[in-house]
């Protein structure tokens, strides 16, 4: 069956069907494949998109900025400190006038609701570069560096997150897994565990039922086993700097080490991270808090830089999956 996404927005992959989501891993294969043969279609010509940054982002902007002039279209940037939105304008209002301008809208900040709202009032797609709930880009991309590392199919493939179980990239991880058919286990403490969304799991555990997925929870090491994929976040997410303390101390058993990756028993395993991470003490905040005894590294740099980690393959293909909901979603 022909898949057409012309005109719908990227909000959350539990929008879409496995083969949708096919459609867009394919299509990345071939964009990204054109763009390293030094080969254009220019897709998206006299096209003009919007990026919204409510929350500062290397790799988000970088690729859609990237993407969009790769394919031929201008790009407009707006920060919390450049637009009106939500301050003398409502979010209905702004919507309806970027819609007027731009035949896409990108939003990157904290509630799903806005970037629901924005594609509810613009009439035209909008893509989620993150929320608090939601990381559909990141996914995609993650997806695309695992088929390229991982000699299996997707629907055989397990991964594994550790550290903070309930945090947007944890949920994205899950609707992902879903939704391809993937064995995803979500390992972290207990006391998050049990703050996870009940709606969401519910949501989750019905369309494994039909993908033949697999969904798990566990505070258990022994969980990794088998795993093809451990995967990590950090732990110090912005605006929660004043939790460190109590953060390190829950989240240290779940540290991404030599040592776990062992566990697996698999010489394959591949580690991920969508970044950025805290791997050393390069960084200030992890100096800083170095200095006041809290070690806020989520991964080891043994296991950051080792051939298991392939942190900036992902990175890449940020670029080209955005370029591929772009194109499938406005040329």
């Amino acid at each position: 069956m022909a898949v057409n996404l012309k005109g719908r927005s990227f909000l959350t992959l539990m929008d879409f069907t496995t083969e949708e989501i096919r459609y867009l891993l394919d299509l990345s294969h071939d964009l990204k494949a054109k763009k390293r043969a030094g080969d254009s279609n220019y897709n998206l010509k006299g096209k003009n998109v919007v990026l919204l940054f409510e929350k500062t982002s290397t790799r988000t902007r970088c690729a859609f900025e990237v993407a969009a002039l790769d394919e031929g279209a201008h790009v407009t940037f707006l920060d919390s400190g450049s637009s009106q939105m939500g301050k003398k304008e409502s979010l209905e209002d702004t919507a309806k006038v970027l819609g007027r301008f731009y035949d896409g809208i990108e939003y990157r900040g904290y509630k799903q609701e806005v970037v629901e709202d924005l594609a509810k009032y613009s009439g035209v797609p909008v893509w989620n570069g993150l929320t608090d709930v939601d990381h559909p880009t990141q996914i995609l991309a993650d997806l695309l560096t695992i088929e390229e590392h991982v000699a299996k199919p997707l629907n055989k493939v397990k991964v594994v997150f550790a550290g903070d179980i309930r945090n947007n990239m944890s949920y994205a991880w899950m609707y992902g897994c879903a939704k391809m058919g993937m064995h995803y286990v979500a390992f972290g403490p207990k006391e998050l565990s049990e703050e996870l969304d009940k709606e969401v799991l519910d949501r989750v555990y019905k369309v494994a039922e039909q993908t033949g997925a697999k969904i798990e929870i566990s505070d258990n090491a022994e969980c990794v086993k088998g795993a093809d994929v451990i995967y990590t976040d950090i732990w110090a997410s912005m605006g929660e700097e004043a939790q460190i303390p109590e953060r390190v101390k829950m989240l240290t058993p779940y540290k991404v080490t030599a040592d776990l990756m062992k566990a697996t028993e698999n010489e394959d395993v591949i580690f991920m991270h969508c970044l950025p991470s805290f791997h050393d003490f390069e960084t200030k905040m992890a100096k800083e808090q170095y200095g006041l005894g809290y070690d806020i590294r989520e991964v080891t740099d043994e296991v950051f830089r080792s051939r298991h980690s392939v942190v900036f393959d992902e990175a890449e293909n940020r670029l080209h999956t955005i370029k591929a909901v772009m194109v499938a979603t406005i040329a």
